[in-house]
């Protein structure tokens, strides 16, 4: 299998993942899709990590799916490629994922960046849904993730029309987090990560679960699960370390624990 996805350790703690068909725009075949899975399970395993940066290039971070492997698939080849599995391993990832977005993230390229917890993109990137344009519709969960982030009408304006929108635009609905000049996403994106890095763990982890519930079940279930999460991190050493520092007016050091 080609090296399409490569990795880069910036930092302790933090870890790029850089989609490599800068020819193609970094669009998506079952390779990449593969090593993308295998990466997030990999890592998300591994103590050593504690924040995942998902970047492409200049051009692109990713301009969707290969449609070269798409053109002659029937519903049989699609099922077999058991795409929910190669999705759900960056969704089911415990760690912050930050998605540093430059150029195009369209079509499997947005949903992609959805994927993560925060999103970084550069002024002149890019975003859209442009599926319908070639018969389709969404299949990496836009339908779903898109709705919940900007609502019904932004969500079926995008997803209906398949018209590209602007990096402002996505940042005024609220489908990025930050927005910067094109030549800083990348330092601010691992900027962040190595923010994040020195939190505590078991917060970030929790913090994402809860966060990530309430999109799946009623605000009452989502409350309760917030509530339990809250009261788990009293039994953390940080939860001691993180309050006495305050009331020290000190720096914590926490040690995930």
């Amino acid at each position: 299998m080609s090296n399409v996805l490569l990795q880069e350790q910036p930092c302790a703690g933090v870890v790029v993942l850089r989609l490599n068909r800068p020819t193609v725009l970094n669009a998506l075949n079952l390779a990449l899709r593969q090593q993308l899975a295998e990466a997030f399970n990999r890592l998300d395993q591994d103590d050593r990590v504690r924040v995942i940066v998902l970047a492409g290039h200049e051009r692109a971070f990713c301009a969707g799916a290969d449609l070269s492997e798409y053109v002659d698939a029937d519903p049989v080849d699609i099922m077999s490629r058991r795409m929910d599995l190669l999705w759900g391993a960056v969704a089911q990832c415990k760690k912050p994922i930050i998605a540093a977005v430059q150029g195009y993230a369209l079509g499997g390229g947005c949903e992609l960046a959805m994927h993560a917890d925060i999103v970084v993109a550069g002024r002149s990137a890019k975003f859209g849904q442009p599926e319908v344009k070639v018969g389709i519709m969404p299949g990496g969960g836009a339908t779903q993730r898109l709705t919940r982030a900007v609502g019904k009408f932004q969500a079926m304006n995008i997803l209906l029309r398949g018209e590209p929108f602007t990096a402002e635009h996505a940042h005024a609905m609220g489908l990025v987090s930050e927005l910067v000049d094109d030549a800083d996403v990348a330092s601010c994106a691992i900027a962040m990560a190595q923010d994040l890095v020195y939190l505590p763990a078991v917060a970030l982890r929790l913090i994402k679960e809860s966060v990530l519930a309430s999109m799946n079940q009623p605000l009452d279930a989502g409350l309760q699960f917030e509530r339990t999460a809250f009261q788990t991190l009293f039994a953390t050493q940080d939860k001691t370390e993180g309050m006495r520092a305050r009331l020290e007016k000190r720096a914590p050091s926490f040690q995930n624990r």
